[in-house]
């Protein structure tokens, strides 16, 4: 399967809020889709899938057009678009079956997604008397009750506390290999570090950083030595005319040019008989190029 965005674009009242983006997944993964708010990312999504038209350009699943009728798409949007007053199991049956799954196989969908995310004791709860986290899984499990080929989730952690936010990684993982196209849209760069195998950044409606997230990250040169010592050692960065870190605890984050910087650092400290607990050369996080891309 091999799903391919050929030079799109959608423009809305004189502003193009989508600007001939391509990309291209052809393969079982995660794909992280980022951008600041207003970049285009929620107007490409729809554009996926068929909830608005294109005005130029090809979406195309194994070089077919998309349709409702030919992919199997499940979608998480950001808003929660859950019935408040609505029991849990009669809302997921409800939906099951405007995607065409038969009632006795919904059950059967339903309880198992309930039991995989825990929430079995919330089966006959109505939704407004649910967390904000769980009301997100119960939005996680409306995104793949009907066994999709490719889905779309948008800030799929919201509200997660830890120990969900572990549950719900698994699950996507598990998906992943069990051949599941993800799209993964979220402000958490963390967590789109940790998932995602390829990115694509918009910026007004331009694509302006995309490919394969390991290679984009081994293009750029070291910038930060993470230093921690038993004992303070600000004399010595001054020494070398290191002015631009921070130190919480003897825990060090320093801003350097190279690696050469860094071994200078590390160098003094085992001369002077430093006791160094952790040292570490850091290039810059998704985050800080990001902030680099986009920040502007």
């Amino acid at each position: 399967m091999i799903l391919k965005f050929k030079n799109v674009s959608k423009t809305y009242t004189n502003k193009k809020v989508v600007d001939n983006i391509s990309f291209e997944i052809n393969k079982p993964c995660i794909f992280g889709f980022l951008g600041t708010n207003g970049a285009g990312k929620t107007t490409s999504i729809r554009m996926l899938l068929g909830i608005i038209k294109k005005d130029t350009g090809e979406i195309t699943l194994n070089d077919k057009p998309i349709t409702r009728n030919n992919t199997n798409c499940g979608y998480m949007p950001e808003e929660r678009g859950l019935y408040p007053r609505i029991t849990i199991y009669n809302q997921l049956m409800y939906f099951s079956e405007l995607k065409g799954i038969r009632k006795k196989d919904a059950d059967i969908s339903i309880k198992y997604w309930l039991n995989k995310l825990d929430m079995m004791e919330y089966i006959n709860t109505e939704a407004e008397k649910l967390s904000k986290g769980n009301q997100q899984k119960i939005q996680f499990i409306l995104a793949v009750i009907n066994n999709p080929d490719l889905i779309v989730l948008d800030e799929p952690f919201s509200g997660l506390d830890p120990v969900n936010t572990e549950l719900l990684k698994n699950v996507i993982l598990e998906l992943v290999k069990d051949g599941k196209y993800i799209i993964m849209s979220s402000h958490q760069m963390n967590q789109i570090e940790e998932f995602c195998s390829d990115i694509l950044i918009l910026d007004k409606g331009k694509s302006v950083l995309q490919g394969n997230l390991k290679e984009i990250k081994d293009s750029y040169e070291v910038k930060v030595a993470e230093i921690i010592t038993s004992e303070n050692i600000e004399k010595y960065l001054k020494k070398l005319n290191f002015k631009d870190y921070t130190n919480i605890d003897n825990n060090y984050t320093i801003k350097i040019k190279s690696k050469k910087d860094g071994f200078k650092i590390f160098n003094l400290l085992v001369k002077n008989k430093i006791e160094i607990i952790k040292f570490e050369l850091k290039k810059p996080s998704l985050h800080d190029i990001f902030i680099e891309r986009v920040g502007k």
